[in-house]
């Protein structure tokens, strides 16, 4: 998928969203923008522009490097530490 990430090229097969909704913002209620799916473990967080920007934080926190896009029509995924990005 990508020449210059190793975390991209290992995902071997896209995890999707079971639900559409952000699991953290959910638990508070908050809203979000845009959604993106942790190829690691399939959590489907809030993007950067959300408010919460749980994606990002969940990136940081547990070490899961990237996540696809979880919005209807777009195939991607972006690896967090090394800011890559590759479709599919």
């Amino acid at each position: 998928m990508s020449d210059t990430c190793a975390h991209l090229e290992a995902i071997e097969s896209v995890k999707h969203p079971k639900k559409k909704q952000c699991d953290e913002c959910v638990k508070t209620g908050d809203r979000w923008v845009h959604l993106r799916t942790c190829q690691e473990c399939g959590s489907t967080l809030c993007c950067d522009s959300s408010p919460n920007r749980h994606a990002s934080a969940h990136a940081r926190k547990v070490g899961h490097p990237v996540v696809a896009s979880a919005e209807p029509g777009e195939q991607w995924l972006y690896c967090y530490p090394d800011d890559a990005f590759a479709e599919y």
